[in-house]
């Protein structure tokens, strides 16, 4: 099942939350910053692992850590492309972090989990055009066998929410 709202992603109970990263995993703006400053000190110290582990994250790919204070169990966290006019892989890079993040949730028994506009902020991708991705990438997850039974697509304004709800629609 998908649903949408008009909301702030650090409110929402879920299995996992997925936060619009940046590479170094380190906090910034945005979503990232909210879910940073919201979940408490836990998350950041459980990216400084990754960071250790793995040296950080690259665009399109996805991590895991504790939610700290927040109303979940996990953030993924994922790292979205920068917007380059369409011309750079930017919608098969927006395409896998869903997909990932989707994939990590499940291989964590996560049963929902709740989407920012991934990349739609300080990173210029055309709202629009992100939703019709996300959506067609969480449609073609949802069809195969998984612990996932909700989806939500949180948005932060009423451009990005609406263009959620016609890909759903249409």
């Amino acid at each position: 099942m998908i649903h949408v709202l008009k909301g702030d992603i650090t409110k929402i109970t879920a299995d996992a939350i997925v936060n619009a990263a940046n590479t170094s995993l380190m906090g910034g703006g945005g979503v990232d910053g909210a879910i940073h400053r919201t979940g408490g000190p836990e998350i950041l110290e459980a990216c400084r692992k990754i960071v250790a582990r793995q040296g950080g994250c690259e665009t399109g790919a996805a991590v895991i850590t504790t939610a700290g204070r927040l109303p979940a169990t996990y953030v993924i966290h994922t790292v979205g492309p920068v917007w380059n006019g369409g011309h750079k892989q930017e919608a098969a890079k927006l395409q896998a972090c869903y997909t990932h993040s989707l994939e990590l949730a499940a291989a964590h028994q996560c049963r929902s989990i709740a989407f920012p506009g991934i990349s739609t902020g300080i990173y210029g991708y055309p709202k629009k055009e992100a939703a019709a991705v996300a959506v067609a990438a969480v449609k073609t997850f949802l069809v195969q066998p998984s612990s996932i039974d909700e989806v939500l697509f949180v948005c932060f304004d009423a451009a990005y929410e609406q263009f959620i709800r016609q890909e759903l629609s249409g």
